[in-house]
């Protein structure tokens, strides 16, 4: 299945997930589609305006609107995404049905959590090879880990 995005970036108007959303728009690749995704459509294109201001091509930065309460965007948003990266949390209380979307979508998987209950419960239900619930291995996303 060809997918429109290498990672989406899920919470990107929120602080952390803006941060992120810098940190990517300054080392993805030239040529590499991505997005970022949240709740709401104009924040997401106030995120975007932000990037555009600081000098950011924003012409390959796509904008996904999702809920974490609605499992059929997450699924969505899922199948669009090679990785999905997420910000939103608390974890424990919101992040499962996105772990569940990528597993079934077949996306990797990875987020920010220090939330080891959070952890330990997808690790358990998810991980089962094949599994998207590991983090995305960094020979393959090379410009993710600096």
């Amino acid at each position: 299945m060809s997918r429109p995005y290498a990672v989406v970036l899920f919470g990107a108007t929120g602080f952390t997930g803006s941060l992120v959303a810098e940190h990517l728009a300054r080392r993805v690749p030239q040529g590499v589609a991505w997005a970022i995704a949240g709740r709401n459509l104009d924040k997401l294109r106030q995120v975007q305006r932000r990037l555009a201001d600081s000098g950011v091509d924003t012409e390959r930065i796509g904008l996904v609107v999702a809920d974490s309460s609605d499992p059929a965007a997450l699924r969505e948003m899922a199948q669009q995404a090679r990785v999905v990266a997420s910000t939103v949390g608390p974890f424990a209380e919101v992040g499962e049905p996105l772990v569940q979307a990528c597993v079934l979508a077949g996306t990797d998987y990875c987020d920010i959590t220090g939330e080891p209950n959070f952890w330990k419960r997808a690790i358990g239900h998810y991980h089962r090879p094949p599994c998207a619930c590991v983090p995305p291995r960094a020979s393959r996303y090379p410009w993710t880990a600096s």
